[in-house]
């Protein structure tokens, strides 16, 4: 019997692709999209500026031009694309996310049987210790987390466009360096914030929130979000920082909003990708068992969260789509 060509064909596609990934990872480990910016832009020149050697980088480059992310050649020169432009060392681009996933947690990924088998995080297979802890003692991994974290923030600008913000005070719990609170508060210049996170991330927030927007319109509080949140807020928002708790833990965060409320028209919003089990696209899938890997975290499907809220005493208004494959759950208390 003859071999299905073209099923062949996929398999060997999903079978290289972390070799793909790696490609990828050592261009923007190296600079290449960066050194093409500045105009060195031949096999030469890349390899004399990256301290490699030619061939190397010859047989990296004819890769990479074949996946579509540079054009040209080594020896006339290569230019950017679209792809490689988004990996260039510059504020809000992908290259800190690229070169974790292809460090630390390409390693986490090289458990994915045991991880997947035992529901234990690849990560501390692989480290020995969780993800967080570990963060806490590496400040090279811990900066380029939090960098990869606000690259994943694509669709933070958007917010606004789902939920009526204009003169309220709205609640960031678990508000991190304060991305999601900068972006809303120059998008809507009558809104004001209350950002919450833990204590030893409150400084950090405030250096960035200056910069961005300054502080005037943005009171910064250090605390637990399973033991309470702010008081007064119209909006409550809760942005990807549910997936590595139980659904316990959640629902209690979802019991403190509610009682924190201002009023009855206060509304909480959840921003998170979720899952679906019949006809899912592959990022929430892969973002899934990514967190897995990682944390030993889970994404939750809209009918999990509308359960969990329902326990704690709030019904699902709404459900909006944001971009990236986001989703904002809007909910209000009963």
């Amino acid at each position: 019997m003859k071999v299905d060509l073209k099923a062949a064909q996929d398999a060997v596609e999903l079978i290289t692709g972390g070799w793909r990934a790696q490609c990828l990872y050592t261009a923007v480990k190296l600079g290449i999209p960066d050194l093409i910016e500045e105009g060195k832009t031949t096999n030469a020149e890349l390899a004399e500026a990256t301290g490699s050697k030619e061939e190397g980088i010859h047989r990296l480059m004819r890769l990479l031009v074949a996946m579509g992310v540079f054009e040209g050649n080594g020896t006339k020169g290569y230019t950017n694309t679209p792809v490689s432009t988004v990996l260039l060392n510059t504020p809000d681009s992908l290259r800190d996310m690229c070169l974790l996933y292809g460090e630390e947690f390409y390693t986490a990924w090289a458990h994915a049987k045991e991880s997947i088998t035992t529901v234990t995080a690849g990560f501390e297979i692989a480290y020995g210790e969780p993800l967080y802890t570990y963060l806490s003692h590496d400040e090279d991994a811990t900066e380029r987390f939090q960098l990869a974290m606000k690259a994943g923030n694509l669709f933070f600008d958007y917010v606004p466009d789902v939920i009526d913000l204009h003169g309220k005070t709205f609640v960031d719990v678990g508000g991190g360096p304060g991305q999601l609170t900068a972006a809303i508060l120059k998008g809507v210049p009558d809104a004001r914030a209350k950002l919450m996170d833990r204590d030893h991330v409150i400084p950090v927030a405030k250096e960035n929130l200056a910069a961005e927007v300054g502080l005037d319109r943005v009171e910064l509080f250090g605390g637990d979000m399973f033991k309470g949140v702010p008081e007064g807020g119209d909006i409550y928002f809760l942005c990807r920082v549910l997936a590595g708790w139980s659904d316990e833990a959640i629902t209690g965060v979802f019991e403190n909003c509610r009682k924190a409320m201002k009023d009855n028209d206060s509304r909480l919003i959840i921003l998170e990708r979720v899952v679906v089990d019949e006809d899912s696209t592959v990022l929430p899938a892969l973002w899934d068992l990514h967190l897995l890997m990682t944390n030993g975290g889970r994404h939750r499907s809209v009918d999990k969260f509308t359960t969990l809220l329902d326990n704690a005493g709030l019904d699902v208004e709404r459900v909006a789509d944001l971009p990236v494959e986001t989703t904002a759950i809007i909910a209000a208390p009963r």
